[in-house]
């Protein structure tokens, strides 16, 4: 029936109905959605490593030498600094900007430290890991050391690095930017982007591709789920493998 013959509640009813369809098409979960769904148990690092390479063709996993202080998860968006060598003719004053973010970031954030060509060299110590668990920070991931680590197990704040290191970045780093894409770990990390990390390392979850990972992420739950009774049953990983196709 032509529109201009239906009674206009018909036509009403029509309108909604496509609007809403629309709307439920469109709809994309929201950041704090997103890092809900990254904490729950089942999405392990590993799965999302899986998952964020499915999504973009690239690598999301930091390198292996990138470990907690101690057995925990940690899931936000990345705040991030950069920090540089001093050099020994260079007069110029810098901006704090590591402080500055340590201040500045949002509850629930993971800050990101990269001290490059720094790797031996503390980015935190026990002042500044204080600081974040007060501000309520997520976690801390450091490309370069934490010291004083001794008090942050204590404190049970969240601390991954690739070193441990006495050694001050005072008089030996420079910071030279803030809220800036920066490598972390041999990963790009933007601000933003959300950060999972766990006993196994850390992984970059980009910001445009979080809802692809996660409707993987339920697609390998699923299917984890229903080949564990197959395994156990058969005793073969093959058998479950030919059927769901994931290991």
């Amino acid at each position: 029936m032509p529109f201009r013959f239906m009674p206009f509640r018909v036509i009403a009813a029509i309108l909604f109905a496509l609007g809403a369809q629309c709307a439920v098409a469109v709809a994309a979960p929201t950041p704090e959605q997103v890092v809900e769904a990254l904490r729950k148990p089942e999405n392990s690092t590993g799965n999302i490593a899986d998952a964020v390479e499915t999504a973009t063709g690239g690598r999301g996993w930091m390198n292996p030498d990138m470990k907690p202080l101690y057995d925990t998860k940690i899931v936000g968006r990345a705040a991030t600094a950069l920090m540089r060598p001093a050099l020994t003719n260079d007069r110029h004053v810098y901006p704090p900007y590591h402080l500055q973010i340590l201040d500045e970031a949002a509850p629930g954030s993971v800050l990101i430290y990269v001290m490059r060509d720094g790797l031996d060299i503390a980015a935190i110590g026990n002042l500044m890991a204080t600081t974040a668990q007060i501000r309520g920070l997520e976690g801390v991931v450091i490309d370069g050391a934490v010291r004083d680590i001794t008090a942050i197990r204590k404190m049970q704040f969240p601390v991954f690095a690739r070193r441990v290191s006495p050694a001050t970045s005072v008089g030996r780093m420079v910071p030279i930017g803030k809220q800036l894409p920066v490598m972390c770990g041999g990963v790009l990390v933007s601000p933003g982007d959300y950060i999972v990390g766990d006993p196994d390392g850390v992984v970059v979850v980009p910001q445009g591709a979080a809802e692809r990972v996660l409707e993987l992420l339920a697609d390998y739950d699923d299917k984890e789920t229903k080949m564990m009774p197959i395994i156990q049953r058969e005793k073969s990983i093959l058998k479950a493998i030919e059927i769901y196709n994931r290991y």
